[in-house]
């Protein structure tokens, strides 16, 4: 008898119903929607802001059929175009009394139009590439070059540092290409210099030259080691991204592309973006970061600081609002800029054990914080994010002791996730190498929906052939084959919509391509079946030995083909990455559904027969017939 255990059944059943929940939210597609996003460093998206959202909504009548919150953005879903461009217009007014100087990003957008019992499933549809939503595409050369330059320079500057603190005279230090030459006049200068240099400056290499026909000048030639400046330029491309990350929020961009391609290109694609030039603006935009001292005189004089939040602040100061939505004066003076900082990382107090960021300034850096802690002991220094020539205070800590060493703490009423958050700005306030736009592409949204239809109607077209050959060929066991094939696409769509997985048009090809492979399992077990008949079994048996001897062959089949998709999957990228993501994924759905669904149908449509005289799959010849 062909009958699977209870489990087993169960577990087919089981894995229909979660494919079609999963699969169903694709079908319902994209309706008109507002998504808020913040633009300042120092604004948040919370709660509270979904609340004045939803104010804003009431008062100007407007009915949102879903309100959606992350910690990125607020979306809200709404029922027609004209809705949505009346909410957007109400939200801009609300957010953005003062259009020069928006804190957030009111942008349109298009949302799913899934059921919100499918939603708190977290059944949610695939999201679509570029090439099927359209968009921008931009491929960035990152200046590494400039990179090691920048970190040379400031590492020239440390150099000079430490040798006057050591009291080592030298002739001058020049950067020449990668290199940088300390001139010294005598021998038993530079060999003290360069056991000090060896002490502390770990990531250089110190190499004694002299040039030739000349006695008195002594070299000394420092280069960064391999390792060194592999590290600073793996840091230059992460900071970037980050950077990137950060900016592209402004364009309401639901599902941003921003990832490394090679050692040191970034790919960044906008899927729904058509404004390329607003798209450039943002991405090449520059920003800087600034220590400044606070005037706590005139913080504290509730008359000052009205005048200063009505555009007149006193002589010398600037306003500025604080993380907190508090006013704060800070003096015009620049104490330190972002370029003497050479890391910012969160972790904690290690005496109150409360939230903190840690920073690291290099040498010159180390010593003009130094100065200025001590002569402010009991003051607020205040950090700002200076953007487009507009500044926002990303913290304003107050000093509590003179700070030397280069080590600086900020801590106090930080959570975990803000102290996270300020340290992020700090290392990727702007662009840690320059970069440039090489590559840049721009697809239409009507492109794009000729590509969705063009692919759809392909894997249709592909699946209804091969259903009429299969049902044709095999009978009733073309049909359990062909259901078998249906459950294996719907397992694939939903499996994909699960992973929030992002499909091109070489998704779709792979797609297609699954499809005539999974069909390929059934042909095996139709056959071997059709062979057992032949050689004079019973059908039940021939339908047990079918299945249990094509096994081995559609495994050795799937495996060899999985390690061609793992290859395209793990050295690919791009499109190419894309296809191997579905292509490695479909092959696992195919080997299910092929080989226990389909069996499961069998044992649902045969098992039950005690008796069973012939079974539904063609014409099988006989043993010695001759043709």
């Amino acid at each position: 008898m062909n009958k699977y255990p209870l489990w087993k059944n169960a577990t087919v059943i089981v894995a229909l119903i979660l494919g079609l929940l999963y699969t169903l939210p694709n079908f319902f597609g994209e309706v008109p929607a507002v998504q808020v996003s913040s633009v300042k460093a120092t604004v948040k998206v919370d709660t509270r802001l979904q609340t004045r959202v939803e104010e804003t909504l009431a008062a100007a009548a407007i009915q949102p059929t879903g309100l959606f919150f992350d910690n990125t953005s607020i979306r809200v879903r709404l029922a027609d175009t004209d809705t949505q461009l009346k909410a957007k217009d109400a939200i801009e007014r609300a957010l953005n009394p003062d259009p020069a100087d928006a804190s957030y990003s009111v942008a349109l957008n298009l949302l799913s139009a899934t059921p919100d019992w499918l939603t708190g499933l977290n059944a949610l549809p695939m999201y679509l590439g570029l090439d099927l939503r359209g968009g921008v595409h931009f491929l960035l050369q990152v200046d590494m070059k400039g990179a090691l330059t920048k970190r040379l320079d400031s590492t020239g500057a440390d150099l000079r540092t430490l040798l006057r603190d050591k009291n080592i005279r030298h002739g001058g230090i020049q950067r020449e290409g990668n290199t940088l030459a300390i001139r010294f006049r005598d021998a038993e200068t530079r060999d003290k210099a360069r056991a000090v240099l060896a002490d502390s400056q770990p990531d250089l290499d110190l190499v004694e030259r002299q040039d030739p026909g000349n006695t008195g000048d002594f070299k000394l030639v420092a280069t960064l080691k391999p390792a060194a400046q592999l590290r600073i330029q793996e840091f230059a491309i992460k900071q970037n991204i980050t950077t990137l990350h950060n900016r592209i929020n402004e364009l309401g961009v639901a599902e941003p592309v921003i990832q490394q391609q090679g050692a040191d290109r970034i790919v960044v694609q906008l899927p729904g973006v058509q404004d390329t030039a607003k798209a450039k603006d943002i991405l090449g935009r520059t920003a800087t970061l600034e220590i400044r001292m606070v005037d706590d005189e005139g913080s504290a004089n509730p008359t000052v600081m009205e005048a200063a939040a009505n555009g007149q602040p006193p002589a010398g100061t600037d306003y500025y609002i604080e993380r907190g939505g508090r006013g704060l004066l800070v003096k015009r003076q620049v104490v330190l800029t972002g370029e003497r900082l050479t890391d910012a990382q969160a972790g904690f107090d290690s005496q109150t054990q409360e939230p903190a960021v840690h920073l690291t300034l290099d040498s010159a850096g180390a010593r003009i914080f130094k100065d200025v802690t001590r002569d402010n002991v009991g003051k607020r220094m205040a950090i700002l994010l200076i953007e487009k020539g507009k500044g926002e205070v990303v913290t304003a800590p107050v000093i509590r002791t003179e700070i030397g060493g280069g080590r600086v703490q900020i801590s106090g009423r930080m959570t975990t996730t803000e102290a996270n958050d300020v340290a992020l700005l700090l290392r990727a306030g702007s662009l840690a190498a320059p970069m440039e736009i090489i590559e840049e592409r721009t697809i239409g949204p009507s492109l794009g929906a000729d590509n969705i239809e063009k692919g759809m109607n392909s894997t249709l077209w592909g699946f209804v052939v091969l259903s009429a050959f299969m049902i044709g060929y095999y009978l009733l066991f073309g049909m359990i084959s062909v259901t078998a094939l249906t459950a294996n696409l719907l397992f694939l769509v939903g499996l994909l919509s699960l992973l929030q997985a992002t499909l091109t048009l070489p998704g779709i090809a792979a797609v297609a391509l699954t499809l005539g492979m999974a069909i390929d399992a059934n042909v095996l077990i139709n056959e071997r079946i059709r062979d057992e008949l032949r050689n004079g079994a019973t059908p039940h048996a021939a339908i047990t030995a079918g299945y249990e001897r094509a096994w081995g062959t559609i495994l050795d089949s799937n495996i060899t083909t999985l390690i061609a998709g793992l290859a395209l999957l793990i050295f690919g990228s791009g499109p190419v990455r894309g296809f191997a993501v579905v292509h490695c994924l479909g092959i696992l759905t195919s080997i299910f559904s092929s080989v226990v669904v389909s069996r499961a149908l069998v044992n649902w449509t045969y098992g039950g027969r005690r008796k069973l005289e012939k079974i539904s799959i063609g014409q099988v010849w006989k043993p010695g017939f001759k043709g």
